[in-house]
């Protein structure tokens, strides 16, 4: 008996149920086109009229879902010591300045997932620096305006074995742009101190450092790589200066690296 009587209700409300029906279909065919052009690829900039004005392809859009990326940076920095002179200021001879001077090196990069806008970063890699103090005698002043300046220049370089690990964390993804900041520790060893000349190489430093480091960058994605600038900061922790008997390394008390640099990134 109850089926005759659901025929019935059916047959009486068939309009209603029709029309119900094709509302739900329209509303989940719309549903769906929306987040299809969510995700395709292009996007249209329209003017009046509907004149199609540009397109922008959306580069690389499975970038993200891989847990691994590989790559290479090209870095070139500017470089100095932090100083602190020695406390004993009626024993001190010289008064010394740090100098900023350039290096550059080359790294190779490992990009790993953590969960999202999070990568872990490994960046080995070898740097050549050069890291220059000068001094000057506390008691020396020129007499006129042709005496030269009695100034001293004391150099410390070598070729540097780098080993930053930081923490990426990204913005969302702006078609083919986006920010990050990142963050971690680097720890370094000179395995070679290039001491050409006798008198500018009587400052010897630990082969050894440790720094935190910190920086921005932008991502930008083309159609088979991905690009990005980074700056970068870097503070050495450790105090590096070796004790020494030579009049400059005894009006030092301590040395800490310092670095300011421009990272080019291609994944």
């Amino acid at each position: 008996m109850a089926t005759p009587h659901v025929r019935h209700q059916l047959y009486l409300y068939r309009h209603q149920i029709v029309c119900w029906a094709l509302a739900a279909g329209s509303l989940l065919a719309v549903t769906g086109a929306a987040q299809a052009q969510s995700k395709s690829p292009t996007s249209a900039k329209r003017g009046r009229g509907g004149v199609v004005k540009s397109i922008t392809v959306n580069n690389l859009p499975a970038y993200d879902e891989k847990w691994f990326h590989g790559g290479f940076q090209l870095n070139a920095s500017a470089t100095r010591y932090r100083i602190e002179q020695s406390s004993l200021i009626n024993s001190r001879e010289v008064s010394s300045n740090a100098l900023v001077s350039p290096s550059f090196g080359i790294n190779f990069i490992g990009d790993a997932r953590l969960a999202d806008f999070f990568t872990l970063r490994f960046t080995p890699g070898v740097s050549f620096a050069t890291r220059r103090i000068e001094y000057k005698d506390i008691n020396y002043s020129p007499k006129n305006e042709e005496d030269p300046e009695e100034i001293k220049t004391q150099e410390i370089g070598g070729t540097i074995l780098e080993f930053p690990l930081l923490v990426k964390f990204h913005s969302e993804r702006r078609r083919n742009t986006r920010m990050y900041v990142v963050a971690g520790a680097k720890g370094s060893y000179n395995v070679t101190n290039r001491r050409q000349d006798p008198e500018t190489s009587y400052l010897r430093t630990d082969n050894v450092d440790y720094s935190l480091e910190y920086g921005v960058g932008l991502d930008m994605f083309y159609p088979f790589f991905k690009f990005a600038p980074e700056l970068r900061f870097s503070h050495g922790f450790p105090n590096v200066l070796k004790p020494g008997q030579d009049v400059y390394s005894r009006n030092l008390q301590r040395l800490r690296s310092n670095a300011v640099t421009l990272y080019l990134n291609f994944e």
